[in-house]
């Protein structure tokens, strides 16, 4: 494997679960693991600024492939250097590859087997996704770690379906590894299955054949129950190579960070610190806070008592639900930059806990504490 693409170095494994502390190795720094990933859906992440992401010493950054080539459109961005440049981003970046846009606009897509024709949800015109040219624009973008085209199908999804698309998806991969040119980005395989246990061991199979630099596991938290999820990550994550990292996609709150960390995952993305602060909900370390609700109206004290964030240290909830009350872009800024925070600090205690050999005690203690929120 060429020295420039992306290498995982597992550090320590725990005893008592399947959890791994590890280290990402990337062209643009390093990445500790596990590690949770902010989503900057068209090259930011919503309502923050690359210096706020620096204060709370995130690595990595999504950006996503469907929106940035309908706009600006990968072209433009190649000409301005690469993503990181336009977005001037100093850190590593990982680009999805569309695939989870292809299952939420059923309604303005075809599949066949030479790709995805698709309706832009901004102007209605007509597009074509293929495995190559997927690979070519998340190249153009120049993100770190990009994802192989893939199929993700709805939880519901008939058995036979699943094996039809994993099957196609196993096809695509294979033409995205052809058209990958190994210069900038380290692609990563996806594996599909649903719940099927011997799907997912299957596909596994399949897409691991492939030697790449890194894989993930799709078709998760898209309207299964956690449980099940959770179990099934739980059968999937290990059978994962150990030598790679292992990344679940749009995944997820805090009880899924903590509970398939547990399960070997080692990358975590989500946009839900985000969207949830936009919509007035923060997380916190005494449970969630509906910041909107009448009752913090005359609340003095910090969104959370126990947080170092920018907006806990200089703003009181009622200041917040103001803000929030009164439609003020600011509401959207504090609210985000405490719940990445949030998520991100949930994710320095998960590796602290792995070094000192106590994650184990560290995730029961987690997941029976307010702080463990759905």
């Amino acid at each position: 494997m060429s020295d420039h693409l992306v290498r995982y170095e597992l550090l320590k494994t725990d005893p008592d679960s399947q959890a791994r502390r590890g280290r990402l190795h990337t062209p643009h720094g390093v990445v500790e693991t596990p590690v949770f990933m902010p989503v900057g859906t068209v090259g930011s992440v919503k309502a923050l600024g690359p210096d706020d992401l620096a204060k709370d010493d995130v690595r990595i950054i999504l950006g996503n492939t469907y929106h940035l080539y309908l706009r600006p459109g990968h072209e433009l961005v190649r000409e301005m250097g690469g993503l990181h440049r336009f977005i001037s981003w100093p850190n590593a970046m990982l680009t999805d590859s569309g695939g989870f846009q292809v299952f939420s606009l059923a309604e303005r897509r075809k599949i066949t087997e030479e790709g995805v024709t698709f309706s832009s949800h901004l102007n209605g015109s007509k597009h074509l996704f293929t495995p190559e040219k997927v690979i070519g624009i998340e190249e153009a973008l120049g993100a770190d770690i990009i994802m192989a085209f893939d199929e993700c199908p709805p939880a519901k999804s008939e058995r036979a379906y699943f094996e039809q698309s994993l099957a196609r998806t196993t096809r695509w991969l294979k033409r995205c590894t052809e058209a990958w040119r190994r210069e900038r980005s380290s692609l990563f395989g996806i594996v599909q299955g649903g719940l099927h246990e011997d799907l997912r061991q299957r596909h596994v199979e399949e897409v691991c054949a492939f030697d790449l630099p890194g894989f993930a596991l799709g078709g998760y938290s898209v309207g299964e129950e956690p449980e099940a999820m959770h179990a099934g990550v739980a059968f999937s994550a290990p059978l994962l190579p150990a030598d790679k990292p292992r990344y679940l996609m749009g995944v997820g709150t805090p009880i899924d960070l903590v509970t398939c960390t547990g399960a070997g995952v080692d990358m975590f993305d989500c946009v839900l610190p985000t969207r949830t602060a936009r919509n007035g909900l923060l997380y916190t370390s005494q449970g969630k806070v509906v910041i909107r609700n009448a009752q913090y109206a005359r609340d003095q004290g910090p969104a959370d008592p126990n947080c170092s964030c920018y907006t806990c240290r200089n703003f009181t909830r009622a200041y917040l639900r103001h803000l929030f009350a009164a439609k003020e872009i600011l509401a959207m800024r504090l609210n985000s930059i405490h719940n990445v925070h949030f998520f991100v600090t949930l994710m320095a205690e998960v590796r602290r806990a792995l070094d000192e050999g106590r994650f184990s005690a560290f995730a029961k203690e987690f997941l029976a504490s307010p702080a463990a929120c759905a």
